[in-house]
């Protein structure tokens, strides 16, 4: 083979890798653009399927409709609406510091209003357990009042104890007339007439006690009654409702 034969092979070859290179650089070309089409496609898909638009309402009761809540408007409450207009969440306005302190306040008082019925259930739970009849209530009123009254009596001969010696002061300091009467009366008198304002004290102390005790046994011999009928009633539909005979069982007030 000639010279010029080979090479005129050699640049044949080098145009024919030249042209496969320039032809892959282009498939490559084509396939990044269409790669970046298809990502800003997909991109564009994303946004607009997640696009919000938010309506809420001014201070005048005028609705609007944004794609952002204005840095005004944050604190307030609206929507949030899809691409077809469906709501698919809502954010409640901020409280101002008075309804913040009043829902503190709900709060406290439901809280308070729950342990006030905790203590009254135990104190039913107890009522019940301490008196299976009315006439127990009856004889604890009076066990209660009678130590009351006895207590009641001594205050009332001690004080009576007490004027007498305080008359009797009086008097014998009288009979001195004129003349000194000895420190040691008026110290005795001063005593007995602190003693007599304690014991008045007492008096009125014990017959205020005796009231409150009566109208203690009182409402709770009308608190008992109900509960009773209401253990009785209850019991009576348990029965009818287990199938068996139900037992015709009167409330207790009623017996």
């Amino acid at each position: 083979m000639s010279t010029n034969s080979q090479y005129r092979q050699i640049e044949r070859a080098t145009n024919d890798a030249s042209a496969s290179a320039s032809r892959n650089d282009w498939k490559r070309s084509v396939v990044l653009a269409v790669l970046l089409l298809l990502l800003a496609l997909a991109y564009t898909a994303s946004r607009d399927a997640h696009a919000v638009t938010y309506k809420w309402v001014d201070e005048k009761g005028i609705v609007h409709y944004t794609d952002k809540m204005p840095p005004e408007a944050v604190n307030r409450g609206h929507v949030e609406l899809d691409r077809q207009g469906v709501q698919f969440k809502k954010t409640d306005r901020a409280l101002t510091p008075d309804e913040v302190r009043a829902q503190a306040d709900d709060v406290e008082r439901q809280r308070q209003e729950t342990k006030e019925r905790e203590v009254l259930a135990r104190r039913d739970r107890a009522l019940l357990a301490s008196y299976t009849r009315e006439e127990d209530l009856d004889l604890a009123r009076q066990r209660a009042l009678t130590t009351i009254d006895g207590q009641l009596q001594s205050a009332r001969v001690y004080a009576a104890a007490l004027v007498k010696r305080q008359q009797e002061i009086v008097e014998k300091k009288q009979s001195y007339g004129n003349k000194p009467v000895p420190a040691v009366l008026d110290r005795e008198i001063e005593s007995v007439e602190g003693e007599l304002a304690k014991t008045t004290t007492l008096i009125e102390t014990k017959k205020q006690e005796s009231l409150g005790v009566a109208m203690k046994y009182d409402t709770d011999k009308q608190r008992w009654r109900m509960l009773r009928a209401n253990a009785d009633l209850a019991g009576t539909i348990m029965t009818s409702q287990g199938g068996g005979n139900a037992v015709n069982v009167l409330p207790t007030s009623a017996r």
